[in-house]
C-alpha cells in the first residue's frame, strides 16, 4: 500500500513538525484538534519555521505557499475518514490516546495505519484499544521534528510485517533515517536519553559539579550539541517528568525514576525555558 493521505491529531509543538515535514514531503495533511486556538497556532508554528527556512535560502517562498496549501485544518475526527495514515500527537497519556485510537479506528477505513508519536507508553496497550492492532505502530519522531534526522518506529507485539515495511518506507519519505525497536519502556532514544539525564540530575543534586560544567562534559567530551540538563529545560521538565514516571512505572529500573530535584523543580512550576527558570535561568523573550 502507497501512503497518500495523512492525518495528524494534535496541534501542538510536536503536532505541527509532523505536519510540516509532512506537507514538505508532498503529503496532503488533516490536521485535527480539539480547539480552535490548537490548530491556529499549530499552523502558525509550521509557518514560523517556514518563514525562517525561507530567510535563510532552504526553500523558496513559492516551496513554503505550496506546504501551507496542502494542510486542511478540522475540529472534527470524522474528517480523517480517507486517510492512509493517522498520526496521534497528543500528550503522553494512556487514557487520553486511547479514546484518540478508538474513535479513529471507529472512523477510518480498514487499510488505514494508525500511529502513536509515544515517547514511552506501551503501544502494544494502545493497538489492543483498537480492531485492527496489526495495523498498530510507534513513530516516534524526536524533536525539534523538522531537523532530526531520525525516526524511531516502534513494533507492537501485535504490529504486522507488512505494516512495518510500509511505515519505514513512508518515515524514509520524510527525510529521515530509521530506526526500528521493541515495544519496551522508553524504547532506544528515550532509555538513553533519560538515563544520561538522571545521572546528570544526581550529579548536581549532590553538588558533584555545576549544571554548565555537566553539560560541557557531554557537548565538549563527546560532542553533543547540548548537554543534558539544558536539553532537559528545552523540551519541559515537566514533559521530562511524565515519561520518567511513566517508564519507571513500566519497568521498575531505578535508573529511569525521577530524580528528587526533578521532581522539586516542577512540583514549584519551574520547568525549563518555557517558564523561565529549571536548570537554568532564562531571559525571557520579548
Amino acid at each position: 500500500m502507497k501512503i497518500k493521505k495523512v492525518g495528524v491529531v494534535g496541534g501542538g509543538f510536536m503536532g505541527a513538525g509532523i505536519v510540516q515535514v509532512c506537507v514538505q514531503s508532498g503529503y496532503e495533511v488533516v490536521l485535527v484538534a480539539r480547539r480552535e486556538e490548537s490548530l491556529n497556532k499549530g499552523i502558525a508554528t509550521i509557518a514560523r519555521y517556514l518563514s525562517r527556512d525561507v530567510e535563510k535560502g532552504r526553500i523558496s517562498e513559492q516551496d513554503k505557499d505550496l506546504a501551507l496549501s496542502r494542510i486542511q485544518k478540522s475540529l472534527n475526527q470524522e474528517d480523517l475518514n480517507d486517510r492512509d495514515l493517522v498520526i496521534e500527537a497528543i500528550p503522553e497519556d494512556m487514557e487520553r490516546k486511547k479514546k484518540v485510537f478508538v474513535e479513529v479506528d471507529r472512523i477510518c477505513p480498514g487499510h488505514t495505519i494508525l500511529c502513536t508519536n509515544t515517547s514511552c507508553l506501551s503501544v502494544t496497550e494502545l493497538a489492543q484499544a483498537t480492531s485492527r492492532p496489526d495495523r498498530v505502530i510507534g513513530t516516534h519522531f524526536l524533536s525539534p521534528v523538522p531537523p532530526s534526522k531520525l525516526l524511531e518506529i516502534v513494533k507492537a507485539d501485535t504490529t504486522s510485517q507488512e505494516t512495518l515495511d510500509i511505515v519505514k518506507e513512508f518515515g524514509r519519505s520524510l527525510g529521515k533515517e530509521i530506526l526500528v525497536a521493541k515495544d519496551t519502556p522508553g524504547f532506544i532514544f528515550n532509555y538513553l536519553l533519560i538515563s544520561l539525564t538522571r545521572a546528570a540530575e544526581r550529579l548536581l543534586e549532590n553538588g558533584i559539579a555545576t549544571a554548565e560544567d555537566i553539560d560541557k562534559s557531554m557537548t565538549l567530551g563527546l560532542g553533543h550539541p547540548i548537554g543534558p540538563l539544558a536539553l532537559a529545560d528545552f523540551n519541559g521538565l515537566d514533559v521530562g517528568y511524565m515519561v520518567s514516571c511513566a517508564m519507571y512505572e513500566r519497568s521498575k529500573d531505578p535508573c529511569l525514576a525521577p530524580s528528587s530535584m526533578l521532581k522539586k523543580l516542577v512540583e514549584s512550576g519551574r520547568l525549563g525555558r518555557k517558564t523561565g527558570e529549571g536548570f537554568y535561568k532564562y531571559r525571557k523573550e520579548k
